[in-house]
């Protein structure tokens, strides 16, 4: 016979009570616990490092400028020291901020194609793109640092032979991205007649 018969009291278990019993015995054997590292907190330190370091290198830029036929620091008397800010270079054939060139300039002068408006525009549309991005991760380095607030501090390094209207220009794309400190780089003859930046309101 294919099926034994049961001994007296005993009776074929129900589909109900095979579940019921299953899951008791699943109940008593204990979950594996997840193994893992989470490296996420570990890529947001990572990435406020590197912001930090970029920052710092900028930073510093401005005090290891070097004249030459393209770029003559004008010369000044004024004792202010140089403090973090970001660094705008303006020489005869361009204009860098933190070490990247932004604008071609043609003697000094920004070509209408790169103005808003053309030659009577006042705001030089690669250059605001630029300080742009630069204010959006000072920004955001205020936010994860109050220690480090956004104050809108530039150094500007212009060739002694920068037309009016370059300066101009540059000052008001500065403003027009929130930059309204700025502080302009100059040579000083220290006593024993070596050389060195200063920076001047």
């Amino acid at each position: 016979m294919a099926d034994k018969e049961l001994n007296d009291g005993e009776r074929w278990a129900t589909m109900g009570q095979v579940k019921s019993m299953a899951r008791r015995r699943l109940r008593r054997i204990p979950e594996e616990e997840a193994q893992g590292i989470n490296i996420y907190p570990m890529i947001d330190m990572m990435t406020i490092l590197l912001v930090f370091m970029v920052m710092q290198f900028s930073a510093s830029s401005a005090s290891t400028i070097t004249a030459s036929p393209e770029l003559q620091i004008p010369y000044s008397t004024s004792t202010a020291d140089m403090g973090e800010a970001v660094s705008l270079l303006i020489s005869r054939g361009d204009i860098t901020v933190d070490g990247e060139r932004v604008v071609d300039l043609r003697n000094g002068m920004v070509d209408p194609s790169d103005k808003r408006g053309g030659s009577t525009g006042f705001l030089i549309t690669p250059l605001a793109r630029k300080l742009a991005e630069v204010r959006d991760m000072q920004k955001e380095i205020a936010r994860r640092n109050p220690r480090r607030p956004f104050e809108g501090d530039v150094q500007i390094v212009a060739d002694a032979r920068t037309p009016f209207r370059t300066l101009s220009e540059v000052i008001y794309t500065l403003g027009q991205n929130e930059f309204s400190q700025l502080h302009f780089v100059a040579n000083k003859t220290s006593i024993i007649g070596a050389r060195s930046p200063v920076a001047g309101e």
